[in-house]
């Protein structure tokens, strides 16, 4: 199979799973070659981190998209994100099921490697160090804390914006995430909402609770706190949510749906473990 512009707008269109067998091997003679135009290898390093096609050679050419300093800062920024699911996939599996990750352990490490020397040339692009770091944090090492820190410290929006969207992947930042709930920068509340509800910070719950009764709530920003609510108090999702189930909002109401799906059988789970324990109890004579 040959990609162009126009095969790749419909793999883009297809569900992965429904691609041809030979897309991935499509996908490398497109990326290999330096004859595509912008727009090809844009969707070709968009498309070739889907977990349905991505391998060993693809990481392969995408890390050298990535470290090319000929490269439009665009794709190379889209290259560093195409490799983000790659490392979270690897280091929630961690290799315990190789069926499970199509990549080898050490493209896994090769691609940590890369992304932090990228991370630490300060002479790159700015777009490409935010997006190397936006995307290395999906698998979180040791030196992301301090390079956040130093992020979150910048007088430059679009790196405290990086900051806090790490912060959703790296824990220790309850303080600071909580502080950006208030930010005048929407995007940086929308993703301080987002770290808020992954490390299910309970301080965070009144400004996340006042989001979704609010009239008026940015559609983003709502999306986000629906979510944050079945993971901070998954016990109350389903009242706290009710008002917005019928949303005339389709992805509004799916998110309403999800979310309270998601917090009951979070509940059940944890009412099942509870259960168990006090089974466990001996009673005293």
């Amino acid at each position: 199979m040959k990609l162009n512009l126009k095969a790749l707008k419909k793999l883009d269109d297809t569900p992965p799973w429904e691609w041809p067998e030979d897309t991935g091997l499509a996908l490398l003679d497109l990326l290999r070659d330096p004859g595509t135009s912008e727009e090809e290898r844009l969707l070709g390093v968009e498309l070739a981190g889907d977990s349905v096609v991505v391998n060993d050679a693809l990481v392969a050419v995408l890390l050298i998209v990535l470290r090319n300093g000929s490269e439009s800062e665009l794709v190379r920024s889209r290259a560093a994100i195409s490799l983000g699911p790659v490392l979270e996939l690897c280091d929630t599996d961690d290799f315990d099921d190789p069926d499970d990750v199509t990549v080898t352990e050490s493209t896994f490490h090769e691609i940590q490697k890369t992304m932090r020397t990228l991370y630490q040339d300060t002479s790159l692009p700015k777009e490409v160090r935010r997006r190397v770091l936006e995307a290395s944090v999906r698998a979180p090492l040791d030196w992301h804390q301090e390079a956040i820190r130093t992020a979150y410290a910048s007088d430059d929006e679009e790196w405290r914006l990086t900051a806090v969207f790490c912060m959703g992947h790296v824990r220790g930042f309850d303080e600071q995430i909580l502080a950006s709930l208030d930010s005048r920068n929407l995007d940086i509340q929308v993703e301080a909402v987002c770290a808020a509800g992954n490390w299910e910070v309970g301080a965070a719950w009144s400004h996340v609770l006042g989001l979704v009764t609010a009239r008026g709530t940015d559609r983003r920003l709502l999306l986000a706190a629906i979510a944050a609510v079945g993971t901070i108090r998954p016990g109350e999702a389903s009242a706290v949510l009710g008002h917005l189930a019928d949303s005339q909002d389709d992805e509004i109401a799916e998110a309403v749906l999800e979310a309270t799906a998601m917090a009951n059988a979070r509940w059940n789970d944890e009412a099942d473990v509870d259960g168990e324990d006090d089974e466990d109890l001996v009673p005293l004579n």
